[in-house]
Parts: C-alpha cells; sequence; structure tokens
C-alpha cells in the first residue's frame, strides 16, 4: 500500500505542469536626480505594462527596479549588476540620453538586448543590441520645423542643454531648418542643474530670432520659457518632446502657453479619428495606467516605457521555448526577435526596427501639440 501511494504520488508529480522559467526584465530609471522629472513617469509606465501584461508565452515576468540618481556612470553599473548579478534577459533604460547611451555600451559589451525609452545614438558596430522606442530628434525636430515654416517663421535661435541632448537636438535643427529656409541666428546652451541663463537669453533676445527652440527635457527644459517671458520676448515658441512632462506644465506655468511641442499619438488618443492605428492601444494604455495608478497619464513619458514592454512581449512571444530565460542563447534569439520587429502599434507609434539603426518609428509617430494653459492640445 505504502508503495503504490508512492507510486501514485510520483506519477502526479510527473503529470505535472512543468512552469516554464520566469523572464527577467531589468528596469533602469532616475528616480532620483535632474532626470527624475522623465525617470518617475518611466517608472510608472512600466508598472502599469507589468500589470496588462505580466506572463508571456507561458514565462511569468520578473520585473527588477533600480535608480540611477540621473548619474550616467551609475546607470552603466546598474547595468552590469543586472545583467552579471540578476542574469536579466533584457534591459530597459534609462531617462537621459547620456545615461541610456552608458547602457548601450554594456548591453554591446554583455550581448545584452536594450530597449531604450530615451534616444540614443549607437556607434556602427553596436550590433543591434540597441533599440529605442523614442522618436528620433531628427524625426521630432523636422516636425516642429515643419510647423516653424507654416506659421512663418523665418529665424530661429536654439538654447540647449549643454550634453549629449543638446548636442543631438542642435544637429537635428541644423540639419531641417537650412531646407525649410530657416536661418539660426543664435545657439545657447547650459547645464541642467543650472538655476538661471538670463545671460544666454539676453543673448537670443539681442538676435531679434521670430522664434526659440529648445533644444531640452523634463523640469529643467522650463528654465529658458522663463526667462523668455521675464523678458518680455513675444515670438514663437517650440521644444522637443522631451518637454511633454506633467512637471514642466507646473513649473513654467503661464511661460509655457503657446509653446509648440512635436508628440506621439499618445498625448492626444481621444483627439485623434478612429481610423488612427494607435488610438485603440493608446487607450488601452491609459485603461491600464488608470487601473494601477488610479489616475490617467499626464505626460508623454510613461508611454514610452509601455511601448518597450510591449517591444519585448512580441519579440518574446515570438520567442517563445526556443531557448532557456536567464541563458546568453536566449538573448540572442531574443536581440533577434527584436530586429524583426514589423508593424508592431503601440502608444507613440508603429514599429519597424531594421539592422544598422535604433530607430523603430516612422512620421506616424509624429504629431504636433501646443500648450494651451496647462492643457496639451493636438495643434491645427
Amino acid at each position: 500500500m505504502k508503495k503504490t501511494l508512492i507510486a501514485l504520488v510520483a506519477g502526479a508529480v510527473l503529470a505535472a505542469p512543468v512552469l516554464a522559467a520566469d523572464l527577467k526584465v531589468g528596469f533602469i530609471t532616475s528616480l532620483s536626480g535632474p532626470a527624475s522629472a522623465l525617470g518617475i513617469p518611466y517608472n510608472k509606465g512600466i508598472q502599469a505594462a507589468e500589470a496588462y501584461k505580466g506572463t508571456i508565452a507561458g514565462h511569468k515576468v520578473q520585473l527588477i527596479v533600480l535608480d540611477d540618481g540621473s548619474d550616467p556612470a551609475a546607470a552603466a553599473r546598474n547595468a552590469r549588476k543586472l545583467v552579471n548579478e540578476d542574469k536579466v534577459d533584457v534591459l530597459i533604460g534609462t531617462s537621459g540620453v547620456p545615461g541610456a547611451m552608458a547602457i548601450a555600451a554594456v548591453a554591446r559589451e554583455t550581448k545584452t538586448p536594450l530597449i531604450s525609452p530615451t534616444p540614443v545614438s549607437v556607434p556602427p558596430d553596436d550590433g543591434g543590441w540597441t533599440v529605442t522606442t523614442s522618436q528620433s530628434f531628427p524625426l521630432m525636430v523636422s516636425a516642429a520645423v515643419d510647423k516653424m515654416k507654416a506659421n512663418g517663421v523665418k529665424t530661429v535661435a536654439f538654447i540647449g542643454f549643454s550634453d549629449a541632448l543638446g548636442d543631438q537636438t542642435l544637429h537635428a535643427l541644423e540639419q531641417s531648418a537650412g531646407p525649410a529656409g530657416i536661418k539660426i541666428v543664435a545657439s545657447e546652451r547650459y547645464g541642467r542643474a543650472d538655476s538661471s541663463v538670463a545671460g544666454q537669453v539676453l543673448k537670443i533676445i539681442a538676435a531679434h530670432p521670430d522664434a526659440v527652440f529648445a533644444g531640452n527635457s523634463g523640469t529643467p527644459g522650463a528654465l529658458p520659457f522663463l526667462s523668455l517671458a521675464e523678458r518680455g520676448y513675444k515670438g514663437g515658441l517650440y521644444g522637443t518632446h522631451g518637454l511633454v512632462t506633467a512637471d514642466f506644465v507646473r513649473v513654467v506655468s503661464k511661460a509655457g502657453n503657446g509653446v509648440y511641442a512635436p508628440s506621439g499619438p499618445v498625448m492626444v488618443a481621444d483627439q485623434l479619428p478612429e481610423s488612427n492605428p494607435n488610438r485603440k492601444v493608446a487607450l488601452e494604455f491609459r485603461e491600464a495606467y488608470k487601473k494601477k495608478h488610479g489616475e490617467l497619464p499626464a505626460d508623454a513619458f510613461s508611454g514610452y516605457t509601455f511601448d518597450a514592454w510591449l517591444v519585448f512581449a512580441d519579440a518574446a512571444t515570438r520567442v517563445g521555448n526556443k531557448a532557456e530565460p536567464g541563458t546568453a542563447e536566449y538573448r540572442q534569439a531574443l536581440h533577434d526577435a527584436i530586429g524583426q520587429t514589423h508593424e508592431l502599434v503601440g502608444t507613440h507609434g508603429v514599429f519597424n526596427f531594421k539592422p544598422g539603426s535604433p530607430d523603430g518609428l516612422d512620421r506616424r509617430a509624429a504629431v504636433m501639440i501646443r500648450l494651451d494653459n496647462g492643457q496639451w492640445k493636438l495643434a491645427q
């Protein structure tokens, strides 16, 4: 009888379904420091995504979150820890361009896929280990320049961060403005932690530009607009998609009234026609966010990490059980699947990745919005 019972128990154990090993996502963001205005929404977006789709291809997903304190060196250290100690299958992060580029170097070295919610440039030998769910600066700045041209702007002044983000936005403006017949008459820079841009703004006003374009993001992005308003500047105001945060709107207050910025469709999803492919997913994201956090998102940044999760989930579904999570073979398979992403609809656009470029979005991912008394509205 005892032997029969043991045999029955053993048979039941053998017959029980074997649970697939967990997939591990290593998420790095800036929960503190100057980039936290972006990093906190990033964190809320990925929390909503985990709740929205927490099991993929029979694997439960384990999310590991680390704060980099807005420090690129800390971002790189976090990435190494996640890969070497936690054995994550994919990296997602972080909130600033310098930090994202630091993580990309680790991803390339360790052969771990990185899905960056922040625009990032990578060297030709990256091997496709990094992709981004954010619109590239050339894509979004060109949309802003098109709006400038439509509004009759002939001269523009630039003011941006004195870091990689500022470099990328200035280069994109230089690429787009000339062909549009718009002359750049001033170019000024400042640090994210600076408390004043009075000197830079005085130089800009002395150049008498028709418009000012800001190559910055988040809460520190409000500083030039506040200074321009103090000095009575009445020209056009334009910025990047990095300004579309609740903290920017709060800090800039009335000084930001009339600012034009490019954005993904998610910010104005309910204002889009039913035929728009992003409308449905963007509205589903809003519901998932509300269910998780008790309120609707007030920024575009939470959508970038939600989209990063969608890219990961789509690729992991196609990988299935071809390799064991936590192994180099799985990371390679996931890398290959991400690189084959085709017409995946997200909140910010439709993703197609191709070799040699981290960017997966086209002009469908750019709409122009305008800040009107504290609310972003689709610009007509």
